[in-house]
């Protein structure tokens, strides 16, 4: 904010040590604010321990703001040429690809460079592509339901996480969720970690009416667990990520549950939330979790004949899978 009206150019900030170009720094990034590309990558060299913890060593794709958020952002699963350093992947599709790997704070610099303002990571590390050592609890309530249900939601899920032996680490999704992630030994594959969070997220269908995992938005009602999230190549905004909304993905304690806002922490209310508090997320590495109690009820449901539910499109089919086909039109299709 405040920047020389004549557009600069370019200017260079210090990414802990390292100067990293940001071209356009004048450049309006979001019109309603009046927030600039400069005002984005001040934001990522505040928080950039914090944000580099999210998506450190892991496959990041590039959701390029190339026109600001008044215009539609591009998705870039393959790195450019100017990345710093990459990993080779496989899509689902069996495609192989190359990918961005962040690795220090001025990889998250870059991103705000190249007009990222959401940081979307694999939930996998370059060290084990097959083997998540995280999983994503995705909370979105639908059109007719507000944040309160969302809050309602994650207090079940922190109570199943806790019995489950989890520890989940929360944090606004930036727009009307929240999400909860959970650090993980890398000993199971997406298949086993996405089938685990549908376990606990069929758990909290049960004990809360708000929850649902309905796939097919016709069936919906209350606040969706997104349990694909944690499928191959799946991608959720990471902490401190900034959304289109201007809000920040802010991390919070769960003693802070009833009285989080996603609104209260925009882009520029955020630094003094950083001020405060620091990076929540410092001890996220310490304990990662094992999913042997969450495998126990998979296999309860298996017994009950609670099966797999869909998977996204564009994925292969998957074993046990029901049909990937909207109720409504295999409804017609049997009539």
């Amino acid at each position: 904010m405040g920047h020389n009206p004549q557009m600069t150019a370019e200017t260079f900030v210090d990414a802990n040590g390292m100067p990293v170009r940001i071209s356009s720094p004048d450049k309006i990034v979001f019109p309603h604010q009046g927030w600039s590309k400069l005002d984005v990558a001040e934001h990522f060299v505040m928080c950039g321990e914090g944000a580099l913890r999210g998506v450190y060593d892991r496959p990041t794709m590039l959701k390029r703001w190339t026109k600001g958020v008044g215009g539609e952002p591009f998705y870039m699963k393959r790195v450019p040429g100017s990345a710093r350093s990459t990993v080779d992947v496989v899509f689902p599709s069996a495609r192989p690809g190359r990918m961005f790997l962040p690795l220090e704070v001025q990889d998250v610099v870059w991103l705000a460079q190249m007009n990222c303002l959401d940081l979307h990571p694999w939930n996998a590390s370059a060290s084990d592509l097959d083997h998540p050592d995280e999983l994503r609890i995705d909370l979105d309530p639908t059109d007719e339901y507000g944040f309160d249900a969302v809050i309602d939601v994650a207090h079940t899920l922190h109570e199943l996480l806790t019995e489950v032996g989890l520890v989940g680490w929360p944090k606004t999704s930036g727009n009307r969720g929240i999400h909860i992630n959970v650090r993980l030994e890398p000993d199971w594959t997406y298949y086993a970690v996405r089938r685990v969070c549908l376990a606990i997220a069929r758990q909290a269908e049960r004990r809360n009416p708000m929850a649902t995992t309905a796939w097919w938005k016709e069936e919906r009602s209350g606040v969706f667990i997104d349990y694909n999230q944690n499928a191959r190549d799946k991608t959720v905004a990471s902490a401190y990520s900034i959304r289109h909304t201007g809000w920040v993905s802010t991390p919070f304690r769960w003693s802070e549950l009833d009285s989080i806002r996603p609104e209260h922490f925009d882009l520029m209310a955020f630094k003094e939330r950083w001020a405060e508090v620091g990076d929540l997320t410092a001890d996220m590495d310490d304990s990662p979790g094992r999913l042997d109690k969450g495998i126990l009820w998979v296999k309860a449901d298996e017994e009950n004949g609670i099966g797999d539910a869909p998977w996204p499109p564009h994925y292969p089919k998957m074993p046990g899978e029901p049909p990937r086909v909207q109720p409504s039109k295999r409804r017609m299709t049997e009539d």
